[in-house]
C-alpha cells in the first residue's frame, strides 16, 4: 500500500512539474512575440540648431543595433507592426560651474530626441515623447575634442530609455 501511494504520489509530482513552466527575460523586453513580429525604425533626422552631423548615424545605428539584439523583432523599412519615427530637436551647451574667477569651468552637453512610437498591434500604447541625456565636461577642453565621445554615451543613455518606453513596459 505504502509503494502504491509512493508511486502515485511520484506520477502526480512528475506530471505537475511538466505542466508548469518558468520563462526569464534578462533582456527586459516584453513583447507577444504572437502578434509583433516587426518592427520599423525610421531615420530620425537631426532638427536642432547645432548640428554635429555624424549624431545622426551614430544614434541611428544605436537605436536599431539595441532592437536587433535585446528583441527577436524583424527590422523592415515599411508596414511594421512597431514603428519608430522622430527626430533629434535638441543639441544644446549650457555652464554648469562657475569658476572662482568668474568664468565657466563645466558645461554641459544635452542632446534630445523626439520619438513617436506606434504599435500597430494595440494602439493603446502608441505614444509621442521627447526623451533627453546630459553629459558634462571641462571647459578648459575644446567641445571638438569631447563630442564624439559624449554624443555616443547621451545616445546609449536615449536608447535605453526608448526601449524601456516602448517593448519594455516600464
Amino acid at each position: 500500500m505504502k509503494k502504491k501511494a509512493f508511486l502515485l504520489f511520484t506520477f502526480y509530482f512528475l506530471l505537475f512539474l511538466c505542466a508548469c513552466t518558468v520563462s526569464y527575460k534578462f533582456n527586459g523586453a516584453s513583447i507577444d512575440y504572437t502578434k509583433t513580429k516587426t518592427i520599423q525604425i525610421d531615420n530620425f533626422p537631426i532638427r536642432s540648431a547645432y548640428v554635429w552631423s555624424p549624431m545622426q548615424s551614430i544614434f541611428q545605428n544605436k537605436l536599431s543595433d539595441q532592437f536587433a539584439s535585446q528583441t527577436k523583432l524583424k527590422q523592415v523599412k515599411k508596414g511594421g507592426d512597431l514603428v519608430l519615427a522622430g527626430e533629434i530637436t535638441g543639441f544644446d551647451q549650457f555652464n554648469k560651474a562657475i569658476s572662482a574667477e568668474g568664468y565657466s569651468s563645466q558645461v554641459q552637453l544635452k542632446m534630445t530626441v523626439n520619438v513617436r512610437f506606434t504599435n500597430n498591434a494595440n494602439h493603446a500604447e502608441d505614444f509621442e515623447r521627447s526623451f533627453s541625456a546630459t553629459s558634462e565636461y571641462e571647459s578648459s577642453q575644446q567641445l571638438v575634442n569631447v563630442q564624439e565621445q559624449l554624443v555616443t554615451e547621451m545616445t546609449k543613455e536615449i536608447v535605453d530609455q526608448i526601449f524601456n518606453a516602448t517593448v519594455a513596459n516600464w
